[in-house]
């Protein structure tokens, strides 16, 4: 089974999303990737909002995921 990562933003420092998010999707037996970045989202959105967009974006950049099983997700404030 082979591995992937992808960064989805690189952003200096000062120009950071207000969160961090981590996803990790699964092809049983084929494929596994990583992504991560920053995302600030909108005053109306919701955990559950941003984990479909993040899911949705990865899947129509990597079709072959599109239907991957989701092994982790974080979404934390971006700050230490």
């Amino acid at each position: 089974m082979s591995s992937q990562t992808e960064e989805s933003t690189t952003q200096a420092a000062g120009n950071q999303g207000s969160h961090h998010y981590v996803l990790t999707l699964d092809l049983p037996g084929r494929v596994a990737g990583t992504w991560y970045g920053t995302v600030t989202p909108a005053s109306d959105d919701t955990r559950h909002s941003l984990f479909v967009a993040l899911r949705d974006h990865i899947g129509t950049e990597n079709p072959a995921f599109a239907r991957a099983n989701v092994v982790f997700f974080s979404l934390e404030p971006n700050r230490l």
